[in-house]
């Protein structure tokens, strides 16, 4: 697990609590910087009209790029453990942004960034999130950018804080590695589809709390449309699933709403044939991992296609 270790911060009278991320064993610092006195220019929200809100704060500035070595990982996979785990370290989140929300090419410039190789940022596929808390010290604040390659996820972390000269060290690797659950290396959906009869929709992101697809482009269902337009012979089944978090009965009724708004997408903006296509839900009676872990719980809310016919 990766812990970040913020400067302790008081929550009564003579105590103190550090602040910890877990990230895998498989994630390799690549790059780190700290300013001991110094300010950044934390992002508040979208590039717009050729501005984008920002406020300067002060403080002990430390920067670090993480490689996270696997394929096949989407960037809402490794961005939502790290934004419950800051919930529950008492972090308020104050912003957050993805690619073209966040104003796409423009927003990516505007952002104090680690230079490549160290930090690679997809321009068409990145996340931003922006947190604060206060404590006895004064505010502190940590800011996320997550992108990945087809080859590695990517995650830098800039924290700003109090100046000390007994800060806690910022990052260690010590829990199991993250893998792209359900997912086959590198391999396309449609190989998925041909080889195995299923595969995970894995970049789907779902608005919270409810059964609605964000909005956005999707190319696992672009993918999954081209599949279909070339194997006229087959009907596919989307399942959705949920984390065992809450009753069976309320987890099956979501899951299968959730998979019935991708199916609803992929009628409406990527042409698939309704026909061929039914929305079923397992609740969390099919776990792809533990849901002990915030990691496999991630893993555990997904939407799956499931080849159901071939009519050969």
């Amino acid at each position: 697990m990766i812990r970040i270790l913020a400067a302790c911060l008081g929550i009564a009278a003579g105590m103190a609590q550090g602040q910890t991320l877990d990230f895998p064993s498989n994630a390799s610092l690549q790059e780190e910087v700290i300013r001991p006195a110094d300010s950044y220019l934390l992002p508040l929200g979208i590039w717009d009209q050729g501005a984008m809100p920002a406020q300067t704060v002060e403080g002990r500035v430390i920067q670090q790029a993480w490689r996270i070595a696997a394929p096949s990982l989407t960037t809402l996979q490794l961005v939502r453990p790290l934004r419950e785990q800051l919930r529950n370290d008492r972090y308020q989140i104050i912003f957050e942004c993805q690619t073209e929300a966040c104003g796409g090419f423009d927003f990516r410039f505007a952002v104090e960034t680690l230079p490549p190789p160290d930090m690679r940022i997809n321009i068409g596929d990145f996340r931003f999130l922006a947190a604060e808390r206060v404590g006895q010290d004064g505010p502190e604040y940590l800011t996320l950018f997550i992108s990945r390659t087809a080859e590695a996820g990517f995650v830098q972390i800039t924290h700003v804080g109090p100046e000390s000269d007994t800060a806690l060290p910022i990052a260690q690797a010590e829990s199991a590695p993250l893998r792209a659950f359900g997912a086959v290396p590198d391999a396309a959906l449609s190989e998925q589809l041909d080889q195995a009869g299923r595969a995970v929709l894995a970049d789907l992101s779902f608005e919270t709390g409810s059964a609605q697809l964000a909005q956005g482009d999707y190319p696992s269902l672009r993918a999954l449309a081209d599949y279909l337009a070339k194997t006229p012979s087959r009907t596919v089944a989307l399942v959705g699933h949920t984390d065992s978090s809450g009753a069976l009965e309320t987890n099956i009724a979501l899951s299968k709403r959730r998979a019935a708004s991708v199916l609803e997408r992929l009628v409406s903006d990527y042409g698939a044939d309704r026909a061929r296509l039914e929305a079923e839900g397992m609740g969390y009676l099919a776990p792809l991992a533990s849901n002990l872990t915030e990691a496999g719980r991630t893993a555990n809310r997904r939407v799956e296609v499931i080849v159901t016919s071939t009519q050969e």
